[in-house]
């Protein structure tokens, strides 16, 4: 005789729902639909599920003179498709809406401040759960962790940390939300000294596929902790987190622009910085960004190259480090010390949306011809395409990375550690201006020749900064070894074996 426990171990989990839908008690995870909901409207949404959701949480659809902005993409290339879109007052409500959409085959999708820019979400037609009200930053009694809702973003904690006498490990952009950094690692100005946003998180409070509120640290769940720390997307709706807090200090700032002919000696100049303080960066300098592109006050015809130094601490103490930069004759710099929200931008919170071209990847180290590669490149294409000029960019974080280094790779699901630095190739497409296939090949040439410079090692993908293209392969975002992959597909099938959490870069398609 053929038994149900047969054939599960025969078949696996995808005969369960059909084993479950044929038993006289159906479990309300496994239940199918007796009518098509194709015609989802908001007010079916509204009368169905308001009711057991808190008082001011809004239910609307495309006619809302709410929609534009709560769906708002910053890359208007991603285009998710939100049919209805719920605003959860309160975190209790977020269990509520799972269980709804799940008891009616509705797909759902949280978004808080609309920056992920992989083309998966994209395929992604349903509700939207929008976080917006959930922005609570409340410092614990024993003044060592704050507790930050779903809907914070990087400015806002920044700021309510600060005005209390704090800082935090946060992503770099002030307009990004706090959550979805966090869930792919979370890189920011703090790293050397303290981690990643995701290492500084002792808890988190969830809600499973199914609908289930878990708390999750290291000892409740501990398996689901390491998935959160680094794939995080693809398990759970994050509604809050218990996060370490530091005093606040003052931070200094300095800028220069170098002219193209300066390219070998800054490149150079980086790749020793960076291994200066033990063979990595020195801790307290937590970051420099730079870039190369267009100043059209300098030249309308040659790009050059903006890099900006932040340092945790006293100018006189950041001025030893910047020595060899200082020497390279600079056309402009600037410098200034302030406190870490003005040195940061925690003001600068919104960004606007606009169709961009991106590719990315990371590194050990600057490849100083791959450099001089990619600006003739550069120069080459925005005399063919002008138009792509005001916006077109090629960005280098190079963060401190000892705090990073310092925890075990294989702890957490995030498989970067060895990496130094994060290359991005920005560009904003014009509407109308038919640049997209231009801009999109120009992005993919920069990503190759970036990869093509370390010959010897493999590809990596920051998932935060994925896009989704066949040319990132899931290895190169989640790890190369066998076991990562599998651990996660294995977890994969514990806490969501429906595949519910599919939309950002998905281990499981």
């Amino acid at each position: 005789m053929v038994t149900t426990k047969s054939l599960i171990v025969a078949y696996g989990l995808a005969l369960l729902p059909v084993l479950v839908s044929s038993s006289p008690i159906v479990p309300r995870y496994f239940q199918r639909d007796l009518f098509s909901r194709d015609n989802m409207t908001a007010s079916t949404v509204k009368t169905e599920l308001g009711q057991q959701l808190s008082k001011r949480s809004l239910i609307f659809g495309p006619d809302s003179a709410l929609y534009p902005n709560a769906t708002a993409r910053w890359n208007t290339r991603i285009t998710p498709k939100a049919k209805v879109v719920v605003q959860p007052a309160a975190e209790s409500d977020l269990a509520q809406i799972v269980k709804y959409c799940n008891d009616n085959s509705f797909e759902f999708l949280v978004r808080n401040r609309g920056h992920g820019t992989t083309d998966s979400l994209s395929t992604f037609s349903g509700i939207e759960i929008n976080v917006k009200m959930l922005t609570g930053v409340t410092i614990q009694p024993d003044k060592n962790t704050a507790t930050l809702q779903a809907g914070t973003f990087v400015g806002d904690v920044i700021n309510k940390l600060w005005d209390q006498g704090f800082v935090a490990t946060t992503g770099s952009a002030a307009c990004v939300g706090m959550m979805g950094a966090a869930l792919g690692g979370g890189h920011g100005r703090y790293e050397g000294l303290y981690g990643l946003v995701q290492d500084n998180i002792v808890h988190y409070n969830v809600v499973l596929a199914n609908g289930t509120e878990i708390g999750v640290n290291e000892t409740s769940h501990p398996d689901l902790l390491y998935a959160l720390k680094g794939a995080g997307h693809n398990f759970a709706i994050v509604t809050s987190v218990v996060e370490k807090i530091y005093p606040r200090e003052n931070w200094y700032q300095k800028t220069y622009t170098w002219t193209q002919d300066k390219l070998e000696t800054v490149i150079e100049a980086l790749n020793t910085f960076h291994k200066s303080a033990n063979g990595t960066t020195p801790a307290r300098m937590g970051v420099n960004y730079g870039s190369i592109g267009m100043n059209t006050s300098i030249s309308t015809t040659e790009a050059v190259l903006a890099w900006g130094f932040e340092y945790a601490g006293p100018a006189a103490d950041a001025e030893k480090l910047l020595g060899p930069f200082n020497a390279i004759k600079a056309i402009q710099v600037g410098s200034r010390e302030a406190s870490y929200p003005i040195v940061s931008g925690a003001d600068y919170t919104e960004c606007p949306g606009a169709k961009r071209a991106i590719s990315s990847v990371m590194t050990l180290e600057y490849n100083v011809t791959t450099e001089r590669t990619l600006y003739n490149l550069f120069n080459k294409k925005i005399a063919e395409y002008p138009e792509l000029a005001p916006s077109a960019y090629l960005w280098h974080e190079g963060y401190s990375t000892a705090g990073v280094q310092a925890i075990p790779s294989d702890s957490t699901a995030y498989p970067h550690r060895e990496e130094n630095h994060l290359l991005v190739f920005f560009s904003e497409v014009p509407e109308g201006s038919g640049l997209s296939d231009a801009a999109e090949a120009w992005a993919e040439e920069n990503r190759r020749l970036w990869n093509a410079g370390q010959p010897h090692r493999q590809p990596q993908t920051y998932v935060n900064y994925a896009q989704g293209k066949d040319y990132e392969t899931l290895q190169s975002i989640y790890g190369y070894e066998p076991w990562r992959l599998d651990k996660l597909r294995s977890l994969k099938a514990k806490y969501d074996p429906q595949n519910r959490f599919r939309y950002f870069e998905p281990i499981v398609s």
